[in-house]
């Protein structure tokens, strides 16, 4: 399973939510390109970078820093937040990001994710499906939708979609465990995806049981910066 690590940015600082509430915020660097050096000198190859800033303001504001990790290390960045115009998908691919993820412009303008499904390629985009009692979410997760799911993972499959990354809301920032359950449904249903977990990991035992359900990669965001995974124990585990 792939560990991808994740770094949050609210004015150009490495930053975790509770939830998506942006009222509940904590700064745990000032420092991303630190934060992502120490990850790569640890034997991580991947990163997930979230523009919280974009995500708000629906357009990409922290490109500068994505253009600095991209520029300063050697990580596989995936990027998410504030993708909602074209020149926002190339300017964030411009920056460095080997691939953007894009959710509430799937849900909006599903005619404008089919486009760029086609025109930048399948491998450079992530289905963002985030969502919260069984509903999409959209905007920084200040908005449900009345999709579901199933549903909506299911029609960007049919339109090329191979890579989704799928957050239970509820348990984001909980540090109570992820969804597991939730994911090995979906891997049920849609068995050829590439399916990151993202959400609630509080522990190693976490990811073990997330590896065992069968998936290929998850995010760990606030255990790591809350102590309860070493960046040790990520090392390890990448090397596996």
């Amino acid at each position: 399973m792939d560990i991808i690590p994740a770094i949050d940015i609210i004015d150009g600082k490495c930053v975790r939510l509770t939830k998506g509430d942006y009222n509940i915020c904590k700064t745990y660097s000032d420092n991303p390109l630190d934060m992502a050096l120490r990850f790569q000198d640890a034997g991580i190859r991947r990163l997930h970078l979230v523009d919280l800033d974009g995500a708000r303001s629906k357009h990409i504001v922290n490109y500068p820093t994505l253009e600095s990790i991209a520029t300063h290390t050697d990580l596989t960045i995936d990027f998410g937040g504030g993708i909602k115009a074209r020149t926002d998908l190339e300017t964030a691919l411009g920056c460095g990001a080997h691939m953007v993820t894009v959710g509430s412009t799937a849900v909006e303008h599903p005619e404008l994710m089919e486009e760029w499904i086609s025109e930048f390629g399948q491998e450079h985009i992530i289905l963002g499906a985030d969502a919260r009692d069984g509903k999409i979410s959209v905007n920084g997760w200040k908005e449900d939708s009345a999709l579901e799911l199933d549903d909506f993972i299911g029609s960007y499959i049919k339109k090329g979609i191979t890579k989704v990354l799928c957050t239970d809301i509820n348990k984001d920032g909980m540090l109570q465990g992820p969804s597991v359950e939730l994911y090995r449904q979906l891997l049920a249903k849609f068995p050829d995806i590439y399916l990151i977990a993202s959400g609630g990991v509080s522990s190693v035992d976490d990811l073990h049981r997330l590896s065992e359900a069968g998936l290929p990669a998850a995010i760990v965001g606030k255990a790591y910066y809350e102590g309860r995974i070493t960046l040790e124990q990520l090392s390890e585990l990448s090397q596996n």
